[in-house]
């Protein structure tokens, strides 16, 4: 790929796999009348791992980026998901069997314009299929070459555990931020297999942001591990000069060094400038000092 990643870092992604960005593009809320630019601009700061889904906008996510990738579609590491469709009602519903799998891997490569994915995920394990036989669907993807890389979402350690098994799983993605460490549970089979984690919702859904207080719903969610970080988290950005949303970020970078394996975090945005600022992100060094004060309950490693 032509892409640099000079400003976001590499990272590995699975065990002895291709050195990619190491930070991404969460392609889920790009518009049409800012996709092109948004995703170009990525492309040039080197945030070249792109992440979208059959199920956004019912495939009209994979549209636009492979509108926006026209000519550029080298410089991209190109991730997307299957495995969940809308049911009669409208609703999400997993489908894992090996039929719906394939026919899905190849409508996303049609509404993507390529011939190839670099990672595709289960975006959801379906509870009538055993992961080994939808991980087994997708392997026979990768030998037909319509698929480079396999990804799991959502899954427990179990889970992957037995995924791996039948093939190499290359990536996991998890929503993992300051309020979300659920992830933390399945992240030491992720290092023992040699799985790179690919957080979504590194910003916390919004949940960390300028002039954030501890509204009742925000502690309702989070307390009582998260009390005061609106404060502490402001009180860190301060100290660094950017805002509570870029040490969010750079939190969720930390954790490759804390937990020793490949973290890249996917942050989406439909700004250029938000995409430019999640970008600086990447570069910046979180002290010890900081670290404390972000969670007390945590010793920097």
């Amino acid at each position: 790929m032509a892409g640099t990643t000079t400003g976001v870092g590499r990272a590995e992604l699975g065990r002895g796999g291709p050195l990619i960005a190491g930070q991404g593009l969460g392609c889920m809320r790009l518009e049409d009348a800012t996709s092109d630019r948004v995703v170009r601009r990525a492309l040039d700061l080197g945030v070249t791992f792109l992440d979208t889904a059959e199920l956004y906008g019912d495939g009209r996510n994979e549209e636009l980026v492979g509108r926006a990738l026209r000519g550029r579609r080298e410089e991209a590491f190109l991730c997307t998901k299957g495995g969940v469709r809308r049911n009669a009602a409208g609703a999400p519903e997993p489908r894992g069997d090996a039929a719906s799998l394939r026919a899905s891997c190849e409508a996303s490569l049609r509404r993507l314009g390529t011939d190839t994915v670099d990672l595709y995920y289960l975006h959801r394990r379906d509870p009538a299929v055993p992961v080994e036989e939808s991980v087994g669907a997708l392997a026979a993807l990768v030998a037909e070459g319509k698929v480079r890389h396999l990804g799991l979402s959502g899954v427990t350690a179990a889970e992957l555990r037995a995924a791996h098994a039948v093939h190499p799983v290359a990536a996991l993605q998890s929503e993992w931020s300051l309020v979300a460490r659920g992830i933390e549970a399945v992240v030491p089979v992720c290092v023992e297999l040699g799985v790179t984690v690919v957080p979504y919702c590194p910003h916390g859904r919004g949940l960390i942001g300028p002039g954030l207080t501890a509204s009742d719903a925000w502690v309702k969610w989070n307390a009582p591990r998260h009390a005061g970080l609106p404060s502490r988290m402001a009180a860190v950005a301060r100290r660094h000069g950017v805002s509570p949303h870029r040490i969010a970020l750079a939190w969720v970078h930390r954790r490759a060094e804390v937990w020793d394996l490949p973290v890249v975090p996917i942050p989406g945005t439909r700004a250029v400038r938000h995409l430019e600022e999640n970008a600086a992100a990447a570069a910046l060094r979180l002290s010890a000092a900081d670290l404390a004060l972000l969670d007390p309950r945590e010793e920097p490693a």
